[in-house]
């Protein structure tokens, strides 16, 4: 599933096509959405919010997220049918296997853009209220959820925990506040390095955790499936720690 710095990439992709201004002129695919809606409509802005890519009109968004598999192409085109096809006079985009809806409204008021961990309107005390107000949660699941962390996905919440030597298993509550700010901005700080990275092509050279069996000091990295999604979790228990009752200890 693309997090984040993939969609922002996708964006600045297809802003460089310069498609401002310029009518659809055709649209197709298998979305169920009103086609006849966005016919015609001249084309305002791209933009992104975590991992959703959104295409905007005047007085409505195409929002599209990639989901676990889905792909597009840019002038050009795959053997299999189109989710959504979006022909312009200098360009066409074709998406697969995603999800698209149409929103009613304009980006900027559809979106919290405060927790959008790529936007500039990203707010750091902002996202410490929230993960404080659910105090029972898993970092591992405060991390993934949108509403706090918009963008990040597993391979963010992976490094950024092994970044602020945090295991997933710590509650919110049990973790001193010094140490959630710190959590909060490696978070943001590593997804801009994610985002330099993916440029160069160098992404997976920088893992320190994220799937591999030792981290970068040597010591051995387990994998196991956490919190309520049961998603991957590559942690040092070394390296990382886990509080307990107030206290910060190695080891699971």
């Amino acid at each position: 599933m693309p997090e984040g710095p993939s969609i922002v990439i996708l964006k600045e992709s297809v802003q460089a096509l310069q498609l401002e201004g310029q009518p659809l002129l055709s649209v197709s695919g298998t979305a169920s959405i009103d086609f006849k809606r966005i016919r015609n409509q001249k084309l305002r802005s791209f933009n992104s919010w975590g991992k959703h890519f959104l295409i905007c009109f005047d007085d409505c968004t195409i929002r599209i997220h990639l989901l676990m598999f889905g792909s597009y192409r840019i002038n050009e085109r795959k053997d299999s049918k189109e989710r959504l096809s979006l022909v312009f006079k200098d360009a066409e985009l074709n998406f697969y296997t995603c999800s698209v809806k149409l929103l009613e409204g304009r980006d900027e008021d559809l979106y919290d853009w405060s927790s959008d961990i790529m936007s500039r309107h990203w707010a750091p005390a902002r996202a410490l209220e929230k993960l404080q107000a659910h105090p029972d949660a898993l970092l591992c699941d405060a991390l993934l959820d949108q509403d706090i962390f918009s963008g990040v996905g597993n391979i963010i919440k992976n490094e950024a925990l092994y970044r602020s030597g945090l295991q997933p298993y710590n509650t919110v509550a049990a973790v001193p506040v010094a140490r959630l700010r710190q959590l909060i901005g490696d978070t943001r700080r590593y997804s801009a390095d994610f985002l330099h990275w993916k440029k160069e092509g160098t992404l997976k050279a920088h893992w320190a955790v994220h799937t591999k069996k030792v981290c970068p000091k040597g010591h051995t990295v387990l994998k196991e499936y956490t919190g309520k999604t049961k998603r991957r979790s590559f942690f040092c228990p070394l390296c990382q720690e886990l509080y307990r009752d107030g206290v910060g200890k190695a080891g699971k």
